[in-house]
C-alpha cells in the first residue's frame, strides 16, 4: 500500500473569471481535499500561479495533475513532489497580551524572525514568514497566550534553480 502524504502542485492558468472554481470543483467531484491553495498573479499578468497543496499517495497525485491539466485555462500543472523547493508560508497571529508580557513576546519573535506589525491595547500582532514546520512551531507557543485572530496564507513554492 503506497503511503499518502503532502503534495504539492502548481497550475499555471490563463487569468481568468472561473478557473479557480473549475480546478477546486475538479477537487471536490473526485473527494480531494485542499489543504492549502495560494493564487497569485506570475510574471506574466495574463498567467496566473495556483499553489495547490493535497494529501495524495504517488498515483492519486498524478491522476490529479492529469485531470486538471485537461481543464479549460491551463497551461501548465508542476508536481513539485521530487523537486527540491523553496517553500514558504505567510501567518498573521493576534494575541491578547498585557503589558507586562510584551518583552517576552517580543523576545519568541526575535527567536523566530517574526515582525510585530500592531500594538493595540491589550493586544499585539505578529507577522511571520517560513516554511510550514516554522509556522507550525510559532503557533504551538503563540498557544501559551489567548490568540485573538490567525491567518495563514498557504504555502507556495518555486522550484529551485534555472527552470528554463
Amino acid at each position: 500500500m503506497m503511503m499518502e502524504m503532502e503534495r504539492t502542485i502548481s497550475v499555471l492558468v490563463k487569468n481568468r473569471p472561473r478557473v479557480l472554481a473549475r480546478i477546486a470543483g475538479l477537487f471536490a467531484r473526485r473527494g480531494f481535499n485542499i489543504d492549502s491553495l495560494a493564487v497569485s498573479t506570475t510574471e506574466d499578468e495574463a498567467v496566473s500561479r495556483m499553489t495547490v497543496a493535497t494529501t495524495a499517495d504517488p498515483p492519486t497525485l498524478a491522476q490529479i495533475a492529469k485531470q486538471v491539466s485537461k481543464l479549460h485555462d491551463v497551461v501548465q500543472v508542476i508536481d513539485h513532489t521530487n523537486h527540491k523547493v523553496v517553500e514558504r508560508e505567510l501567518c498573521l497571529i493576534k494575541v491578547h497580551i498585557d503589558r507586562s508580557e510584551r518583552p517576552e513576546l517580543i523576545s519568541l519573535c526575535d527567536v523566530f524572525r517574526g515582525d510585530i506589525v500592531d500594538i493595540g491595547n491589550g493586544s499585539v500582532m505578529v507577522q511571520l514568514v517560513g516554511d510550514k514546520d516554522k509556522i507550525d512551531a510559532f503557533v504551538h507557543v503563540m498557544q501559551d497566550y489567548e490568540i485573538e485572530e490567525m491567518v495563514r496564507s498557504g504555502k507556495i513554492v518555486l522550484d529551485r534553480g534555472s527552470s528554463k
